[in-house]
């Protein structure tokens, strides 16, 4: 099987077809038969039109591939749950965010927006700084592509006391390598009582490369993937998650131009690695999360000097491995079942209150939220390559609110959870609109009038 990254220009939406609904129209046009969609992404507009990115699974030859949902399929939700205020928060991988685009760096600003909610949502790219993972404790790590199906309707969440988490990593050609991982699984189980049923080593491994598209954002192709998943596949009773670590080809000598570049590159792993997950949680249906493997023992033991504070987590790991187990270990279970959408612990669409994303980022979260009703506090100071102006979405009034920092972002949450409209706490606060309706014979066509006075106290 091959995973690679698309790119494509679709034609600006009109006549009000809802934006779903026209992205996965012209998409479908470009997908062979027997591929599938795993992963998507709108990274700009121009005069000619919408600049999409997606990731595309080609069936191998004589080797089957179903996929449970299709990746645009929707279904509204028919309600809001007012019971709790839950939250969801992204910083999709791979876009050069200025907040949560190198080494779990997004972490402080993950649990300072989970003290303003019940349950905060968010995934690997957020929290994850190789050794460490400090997901708040009333945060849900999720993949992902999990996170889109759950805003698109057709995922519910369970959480879960523990999973049984199996390891995956290549069969390394450097035996010390291979030990770091296998060290790294035995530190979980004796720190966080992990439950891992096993190391299992893929042999060949499959191959991985990472890249940037013409956006900038890394990217990347994947070949061999069906051997891990016959692997999974042939032992899928003795998991609940599965932990992926594995070699990631790059270009030569830009590691070290990375950890150099006093975080003004893109993390070059992170893309491909998200390609990855999304493909192994969409077809198993369970959590999964990426680590990279070091190429050799050499390239483990580089120095790269004092580095930009956003990449030192990754500068002092050799396996990079913990975050992933320790997100993994509660990561909730995946529903697909809509008949238990109803369960009191399983989460669905119905129960996300807002989702939280840098400024200008579109793909399945945000157009799912447009088309859901759920409000969208996007945030300027989290700069990245993402070139999209999301106040030409086709939001509700009173659903978009753009705000400069985090620090705004957690008092719009705040005003959300009290019921408080935001331009209440504002100021000036806008004039009080006045509508009358002079009521005519039927015969005669309705005339409306509309005046505007200023109400004070």
């Amino acid at each position: 099987m091959l995973l690679t990254e698309q790119e494509i220009r679709v034609p600006f939406c009109e006549n009000n077809v809802p934006l779903l609904a026209h992205f996965e129209e012209h998409i479908a046009r470009q997908i062979p038969q027997g591929a599938h969609l795993t992963r998507f992404v709108v990274t700009g507009s121009d005069l000619e039109g919408v600049h999409c990115e997606f990731a595309m699974l080609s069936r191998a030859e004589g080797h089957p591939t179903s996929v449970p949902t299709a990746i645009f399929k929707f279904v509204r939700r028919e309600l809001e749950s007012s019971d709790k205020f839950n939250a969801v928060m992204l910083v999709p991988t791979g876009i050069g965010a200025e907040i949560g685009g190198h080494a779990g760096d997004a972490t402080p600003v993950a649990r300072m927006l989970a003290s303003m909610c019940d349950t905060l949502i968010t995934h690997p790219n957020v929290v994850n700084a190789s050794d460490i993972n400090e997901l708040p404790e009333n945060g849900l790590y999720v993949e992902g592509s999990v996170i889109s199906r759950l805003l698109m309707g057709t995922a519910g969440l369970q959480k879960v006391r523990a999973n049984r988490v199996l390891l995956v990593i290549d069969e390394h050609e450097d035996r010390q390598v291979s030990e770091l991982a296998i060290n790294a699984a035995s530190a979980a189980r004796v720190t966080l009582g992990l439950n891992c049923p096993g190391v299992l080593k893929i042999d060949p491994p499959i191959y991985m490369r990472a890249d940037y598209s013409s956006s900038g954002t890394a990217v990347g192709r994947i070949e061999g993937l069906e051997r891990l998943l016959d692997a999974l596949w042939d032992r899928r009773s003795e998991f609940d998650a599965v932990a992926i670590a594995s070699q990631i080809d790059i270009a030569e000598g830009l590691k070290k131009d990375y950890f150099q570049s006093n975080g003004r590159m893109i993390n070059p792993w992170g893309g491909v690695e998200a390609m990855l997950t999304h493909t192994v949680s969409m077809l198993l249906n369970v959590p999964s999360a990426h680590a990279p493997m070091v190429d050799d023992m050499d390239e483990a033991n580089a120095v790269f000097g004092v580095v930009d504070p956003r990449m030192s987590a990754e500068a002092v790991s050799s396996a990079f491995l913990h975050c992933v187990l320790k997100g993994l270990h509660r990561s909730p279970r995946i529903v697909t079942d809509r008949a238990l959408f109803a369960h009191p612990e399983v989460l669905t669409a119905a129960d996300i209150s807002c989702l939280v994303i840098p400024d200008g980022c579109v793909g399945l979260p945000t157009l799912a939220a447009v088309e859901q009703g759920i409000p969208v506090i996007a945030v300027r100071e989290n700069r990245n390559r993402m070139q999209n102006d999301l106040t030409e979405l086709p939001f509700a009034p009173g659903k978009l609110f753009i705000v400069e920092n985090y620090l705004e972002a957690a008092g719009v949450m705040a005003s959300l959870k009290a019921g408080v409209t935001v331009e209440a706490v504002r100021r000036p606060l806008k004039e009080t609109h006045v509508f009358s309706r002079n009521v005519r014979p039927r015969t005669e066509p309705p005339i409306q009038t509309c005046t505007r006075a200023l109400i004070r106290e």
